[in-house]
């Protein structure tokens, strides 16, 4: 269950900002972000080696996108399309609402379930797939600090929610302009939720012998922000290539 938080900020130099903790199997191969794609040179993403997608990347033209799994659909399956995909299909775009827009056209059939956020600095959109084969809608992203998992956006039946959120909404806000990401890169790096919530409560999710779990956990984080510089469209991505807390953070060149 990976995990996304997002502060929508109008009229703030950088008046948006993403926390990400990808969760995933630990045998599924990945490469760090970068323009990994020749014919899409004006993206940087994460990429997942297995299916040639990605789960979160941005673009030139400061347009972000990440996908999530909808509860109970880890995993590929046969007959059915990437949802990588769809994070490289987004960043196609130069405005959030343009790729929403067509992103809603797409045939539900093709897909898993999923949830994907696209999301410019002036608009946001969270993207939705129930069911499949059903119709994939999208929902305005409300200004302030929303939180999204495998479940809908600011769901508390989830417990991560439920109990991050408000962490989220108490912490300093991440300052990029000084590089400083501290307080979200602490909440990232939690291993422990509330009492009793289990693997699934946590931030950040360590590999466990628990049979429901085992091989899985938090792969990698990272910090996204996204402002307007004096020559275009400015970002600034802080990653963590493994868990949160015990994996130092770096730069990625956008």
């Amino acid at each position: 269950m990976c995990t996304l938080i997002i502060l929508r900020r109008p009229n703030h130099p950088w008046p948006l900002i993403i926390a990400a903790n990808r969760d995933e199997m630990e045998a599924r191969p990945w490469a760090t972000p970068a323009r990994h794609w020749a014919d899409r040179a004006y993206v940087t993403a994460g990429l997942d080696t297995q299916a040639g997608g990605s789960w979160l990347g941005v673009n030139d033209y400061g347009l972000m996108a990440a996908i999530l799994n909808r509860p109970g659909t880890l995993g590929a399956e046969d007959g059915k399309r990437s949802r990588g995909e769809l994070v490289l299909e987004a960043l196609d775009h130069a405005e959030a609402s343009e790729a929403a827009k067509a992103l809603v056209e797409l045939n539900g059939a093709a897909y898993r379930p999923f949830n994907l956020v696209v999301a410019d600095r002036r608009e946001g959109y969270w993207l939705r797939l129930l069911k499949e084969g059903g119709q994939i809608t999208a929902t305005p992203l409300p200004d302030g600090l929303s939180m999204l998992t495998a479940f809908d956006l600011n769901d508390t039946t989830s417990p991560r929610i439920r109990h991050f959120k408000p962490l989220f909404e108490a912490a300093h806000v991440p300052d990029p302009q000084n590089d400083d990401w501290r307080a979200w890169q602490e909440l990232l790096s939690q291993t422990h939720g509330a009492p009793a919530s289990g693997p699934e409560g946590a931030m950040c999710i360590v590999d466990t012998q628990d049979s429901n779990h085992h091989g899985f956990g938090t792969r990698s984080s990272s910090l996204i922000a996204l402002g307007q510089g004096a020559e275009g469209p400015e970002t600034r991505w802080q990653f963590s290539p493994g868990p949160p807390g015990s994996t130092a953070w770096r730069a990625i060149e956008t």
